[in-house]
């Protein structure tokens, strides 16, 4: 049994396993979204939250460590001087994953990982919210006779 056992294999040995994450960590911090399974992009999250968490600690020892894993030292420059300071002020979540359909030649689920951006994206229901329109479930409901039956209430004009 795995019990406690963390991280996926996803059918590959150990050195190409971390191949393969070096190479994604390094392509979604250089282009901020790629496409791939949805596996791959549910443990690149975490090697991604990691390398972003040395950018913001952003001393030497932390850019000798992001060196060690990242492939382009382009790439560890930007991490440092460009994205570190965009989530200065967020606790952790730096990645969402977007499902965006399934592969055609194997059918396996692929989605859309990307770094996230400072501004949230507005729902539907909050854009209703602020615009004042009100659900119709919640709207009264009329009574149960005819109002040709009931006068009209007056209104007062003060």
């Amino acid at each position: 049994m795995r019990h406690g056992v963390s991280g996926r294999k996803l059918n590959r040995t150990t050195s190409h396993r971390l191949a393969m994450f070096r190479n994604m960590v390094t392509s979604l911090l250089k282009h901020e979204r790629i496409f791939t399974t949805i596996p791959r992009a549910k443990e690149l999250r975490r090697w991604t939250d990691w390398m972003i968490t040395l950018g913001k600690r952003g001393d030497l020892h932390a850019r000798r460590q992001a060196l060690a894993f990242i492939r382009e030292k382009d790439t560890v420059h930007k991490l440092f001087t460009d994205l570190a300071p965009r989530y200065q002020n967020r606790m952790g979540g730096y990645t969402r994953i977007l499902k965006v359909g399934f592969r055609r030649g194997d059918a396996s689920p692929m989605c859309l990982i990307e770094l996230m951006t400072d501004a949230p994206v507005p729902s539907a229901k909050k854009t209703k919210e602020k615009a004042g329109v009100q659900p119709q479930a919640a709207a009264p409901k009329a009574a149960s006779t005819p109002a040709a039956d009931q006068p009209a209430p007056e209104q007062s004009k003060v």
